[in-house]
C-alpha cells in the first residue's frame, strides 16, 4: 500500500495504491476517511490485481486526517484494514487504530 499526495493551490489530493498481495484476494475495496464522514469511496480495480483511488481536499481546515479500508471478499464477507504504509496510526474508539496520513506540505 502507499499514499502519494499533490499539493494545488488550496487543494489536496491524495491517492492510495493497494498492492496485490496487500488486496489479500478482495474483489472490492473502498476507502473510508473521516475527510467525507467516513463514507465509502470506491477504489478502482487494475489490471494486475492492485486497486487505485485517490480524494481531494481542501488544505489547512485539519493537519491530518484518519482513513481506513474496507475489504469486501469473495464470500461477501467484510474486513477492515489499514495503510501498511501510513504517514502513522491513531487510535480508534472500537479498541483498534486508523491509518493517518499528514494534510500539510512539508
Amino acid at each position: 500500500m502507499s499514499v502519494s499526495k499533490r499539493f494545488a493551490g488550496k487543494k489536496l489530493t491524495v491517492s492510495f495504491y493497494i498492492r496485490k498481495e496487500a488486496a489479500q484476494g478482495a474483489e472490492k475495496i473502498d476507502l473510508i476517511c473521516e475527510h467525507n464522514g467516513w463514507q465509502a469511496v470506491a477504489m478502482k480495480p487494475q489490471k494486475n490485481g492492485t486497486f487505485r483511488g485517490s480524494i481531494t481536499i481542501n488544505v489547512g481546515l485539519k493537519p491530518s486526517y484518519q482513513y481506513k479500508f474496507k475489504y469486501t471478499m469473495p464470500d461477501n464477507s467484510v474486513k477492515y484494514d489499514n495503510d501498511w504504509d501510513a504517514d502513522m496510526y491513531a487510535p480508534n474508539p472500537f479498541g483498534g487504530e486508523n491509518s493517518v496520513f499528514s494534510a500539510v506540505k512539508e
